[in-house]
């Protein structure tokens, strides 16, 4: 089996005709809503997209027996207005809780968060208990910088700032995937900025005492710190809940052999597959390239099965 721990929804055209809307009116028409049907996700997911076949029929090209969606991070506007970018946030998270309840063996969701500069994570936790009690997310996207390089700053991951949001976590028992979103500086992209944020994200986690103060919190780290690969590989010796995704750079960049050489001998565990769909490979492309890397079977079957099935509670029914 494979699931894929790492990728993005495909929304119908009215939920960016809705952010059109509210870019536009600043809030002046009132929240609105995006009131997708069943219809919409269906045909979403079963259109030609990103110039393939439909997103489901990618799927089962690749052979993936389920995704793992969330927000696509560089869409969330999170340096916007908080109102904006609530409304805009409650209904991409809407969006991707239809998805898993019409296709509920092919789809986990892991949600965003409402966060935006200067507020309070202790603002966000209700949204987000209703998220996983009610709308059945299994995990949370933790966005390191909310201002979206815009000059205004939140306290890095090993301030005590999150520790509000480090517990609600445990609490409610699921990961948090650090994943930056957009980027407004003209001085880099924000594929450039997210490899920035998760850097920032993870020294600050291992300067601080966020692991001694939380023992069950579970991280996920993006892109599996690339291109700090051996920094990478020592967090995970150092922290038992955390693990890496190196999703796309995990077939090809500088450096990925050694990812293979610690997953095939003391850290099997601590590696999980992902497409980051959609991306420069299609489902099929990364589950093939992933394949070819010289991983043990065995360590095969964990990377792109067992450990994120331990990770979100996902048995091979489907359920949790």
């Amino acid at each position: 089996m494979v699931i894929d721990s790492h990728a993005h929804v495909t929304a119908p055209d009215g939920l960016y005709v809705y952010k059109a809307a509210l870019t536009a009116h600043r809030g002046a028409h009132g929240r609105g809503a995006v009131n997708a049907t069943d219809d919409d996700i269906h045909k979403a997911l079963n259109s030609p997209v990103f110039g393939g076949s439909s997103h489901l029929e990618q799927l089962k090209e690749a052979g993936t027996d389920m995704q793992i969606i969330s927000p696509r991070p560089y869409q969330m506007m999170t340096s916007e207005n908080p109102r904006i970018v609530q409304w805009y946030t409650e209904e991409t998270n809407n969006i991707i809780a239809h998805s898993v309840k019409l296709y509920p063996k092919v789809f986990r969701g892991v949600c965003g968060l409402p966060l935006t500069p200067g507020v309070s994570p202790k603002a966000v936790l209700p949204y987000l208990e209703r998220c996983i009690k009610e709308q059945g997310f299994v995990g949370l996207l933790l966005n390191p910088d909310p201002g979206e390089c815009s000059g205004v700053e939140t306290p890095a991951f090993g301030d005590r700032f999150w520790y509000p949001l480090y517990e609600k976590m445990v609490e409610l028992d699921i990961p948090g995937h650090i994943h930056s979103t957009g980027c407004k500086s003209e001085r880099l992209s924000y594929s450039l900025h997210f490899i920035n944020e998760e850097s920032i994200s993870v020294v600050s986690l291992l300067n601080s005492t966020v692991f001694t103060d939380f023992p069950k919190l579970k991280i996920v780290v993006s892109h599996a710190f690339w291109p700090w690969i051996d920094q990478g590989i020592g967090l995970l010796f150092r922290r038992p809940n955390v693990s890496l995704l190196p999703d796309q750079y995990g077939p090809t960049m500088p450096g990925h052999l050694q990812w293979v050489e610690a997953a095939n001998t003391a850290l099997s565990d601590r590696f999980l597959f992902g497409s980051a769909y959609p991306s420069s490979l299609d489902p099929k492309g990364m589950v093939e390239a992933y394949s070819r890397l010289p991983y043990r079977e065995e360590v095969k079957r964990k990377i792109f099965y067992e450990n994120a099935a331990r990770l979100l509670g996902i048995v091979a029914s489907g359920s949790k």
